[in-house]
């Protein structure tokens, strides 16, 4: 082997319209990933579209862990971008968990637990948690949080899974799982949903993306009836 030759990663695409092609082609293999951003940002549509990527193109089951949507709610508004999670779920391709922060709680404890019969049993290689803020609220000790965020990230990494968390803010201050999580995630990517002279525009941002190289722009993007796409050369400017 040539000593210049430099190990490639695998990457994994995100299935979000023209996202891969600014951040090295997909997230890293096996990495772990968190989105956030306010109410309204589109976090659920991007974990969803993720998924449905390596669903339907790659042939990669995944499971979808929420403390927050209503299973019935969430595939009826999924339906309006074509994605139809009841089939897939019967074909046993996706699976959805609506999980208490405190159950959670209780899949570290137990190692795996439920979490981890389910990703045997369909060969799971993708996961969405969204999102990670309510299981943060679980800990007020600073030291708590983080250990148990690093203690998630731990059995993540077990399950040899693309894993995909949400965040419902961007904040770093320590009051939120992001930012507890700030240095241990494999990247952080930013959704706004902001007024700007009276108009509500949408915007991404990539804010880290461990060994990729990616433009350090605030790009616009829209929720089409395919999903999210995202306009590399309409930069936004806040």
């Amino acid at each position: 082997m040539n000593k210049n030759t430099k190990k490639v990663s695998k990457r994994v695409s995100t299935g979000i319209f023209n996202l891969d092609s600014i951040i090295g082609k997909g997230f890293k293999l096996n990495s772990i990933n968190l989105v956030a951003g306010g109410a309204g940002s589109a976090k659920t549509i991007f974990a969803i579209q993720f998924l449905i990527e390596g669903i339907i193109k790659n042939k990669e089951p995944g499971i979808y862990i929420t403390f927050e949507e209503k299973k019935e709610k969430l595939y009826d508004d999924m339906l309006s971008f074509g994605w139809d999670l009841a089939k897939l779920e019967k074909e046993e391709k996706f699976v959805f968990l609506e999980y208490t922060p405190e159950q959670v709680k209780k899949v570290l404890v137990e190692g795996g637990g439920t979490v981890e019969s389910l990703i045997n049993k369909i060969k799971a290689k993708r996961l969405v948690i969204d999102s990670i803020t309510s299981f943060a609220l679980l800990y007020s000790d600073e030291l708590e949080r983080k250990e148990a965020s690093l203690a998630l990230m731990d059995l993540i990494n077990t399950w040899e899974c693309t894993a995909l968390l949400t965040s419902q803010d961007e904040s770093k201050d320590g009051n939120t799982i992001s930012a507890a999580l700030e240095f241990e995630v494999d990247s952080i990517i930013l959704l706004y949903y902001i007024r700007i002279k009276g108009n509500r525009v949408r915007a991404i941002e990539i804010l880290k993306m461990r060994g990729t190289k990616h433009l350090e722009r605030t790009f616009s993007f829209e929720i089409s009836n395919k999903g999210l796409v995202v306009h590399p050369n309409k930069k936004v400017i806040f």
